[in-house]
């Protein structure tokens, strides 16, 4: 086997995980024959300008080591081109790298599927999201903007609890004093106003560590699934949330789920501020607009 391939490595992801698998990872590429340019970073915007850098070379792949923020941050970098992305998982919830066929936290198996699909990568859609400001940002996995973007933030904070454990413990925290915002949304051009605990847009089935949230989202569908949910008790909520990880939450009353291209979603006046968040990385304050790209990346992963 021949080509070139960056690898990019989160050295904190699983807990400290990271570095010792972007080691074994580099070695068992070199070893397949493989040419493997490594970069870092001391931070998240330092590795996206390094990445930019050393992509001008165009590798036959990009190679990220670490859970679904490396994933996220490898994807922004190769979007809408022509270079594919591999997914070597190491981090704590690794929803997009299963939800893509991957494995997870097995590195040996993760850089032979990168060996075998280096020249035959499939093709995925992306969502796309754009701020009130211009910026535009990319996720594989699921857009959150009400309660939990809100868990999404505070769960950003605690290091040492597992992914599950993490976003279970946050919901706790944050469930008590939330006050469910009033929306505005536009999906396909069809104005709606609704009071919903969560707004979340799913382009992979399941975030937070195994949560399928939208357990019918398909990344190859060129479609959105966007999940509202009408407001009720918190302890009602917390006797659905188990649910959450078989997927059959779906069928609550309360929960609806629609199938879009496009979405808009703002709060009004005298709801709560909040901000949306991508594959568990902050991207601003709401109103956004996102929309569903089909085959918007390369992937190194299996066609089914």
């Amino acid at each position: 086997m021949t080509g070139t391939v960056i690898l990019a490595v989160n050295p904190v992801a699983g807990a400290g995980r990271g570095f010792l698998a972007g080691a074994l990872t580099s070695v068992l590429l070199r070893r397949a024959g493989l040419t493997v340019h490594e970069v870092a970073g001391h931070d998240a915007d330092e590795t996206r300008k390094v990445l930019a850098v050393a992509l001008r070379e165009r590798p036959d792949a990009l190679v990220v080591v670490g859970g679904d923020g490396m994933v996220n941050l490898g994807l922004n970098a190769v979007a809408g081109t022509d270079v594919p992305l591999g997914v070597v998982a190491a981090g704590t919830g690794n929803d997009i790298a299963r939800e893509l066929g991957l494995p997870v936290r097995d590195i040996e198996s993760a850089a032979a599927v990168v060996v075998h699909h280096l020249h035959r990568p499939v093709v995925r859609d992306a969502g796309r999201v754009t701020t009130s400001s211009g910026d535009t940002h990319w996720f594989l996995g699921v857009l959150a903007a009400g309660l939990d973007a809100l868990v999404n933030e505070r769960a950003n904070g605690w290091k040492r609890a597992p992914g599950r454990a993490r976003y279970a413990l946050a919901t706790l925290r944050e469930l008590p004093g939330f006050r469910p915002p009033h929306y505005r949304l536009q999906l396909d051009g069809e104005p709606e106003e609704r009071t919903s605990m969560l707004v979340t847009a799913a382009n992979c089935a399941s975030y937070g560590g195994g949560m399928r949230i939208c357990p019918q989202a398909r990344p190859d569908d060129g479609l959105l699934d966007v999940l509202t949910v009408e407001p009720m008790r918190a302890v009602r909520l917390l006797t659905i949330f188990p649910r959450l990880y078989r997927g059959t939450h779906a069928s609550h009353r309360n929960v609806a789920i629609r199938r879009v291209r496009h979405l808009r979603i703002e709060t009004l006046p005298g709801s709560p501020e909040l901000a949306a968040y991508a594959d568990g990385e902050r991207i601003g304050p709401l109103p956004v607009e996102c929309e569903a790209v089909p085959g918007a990346i390369w992937v190194l992963a299996p066609e089914h």
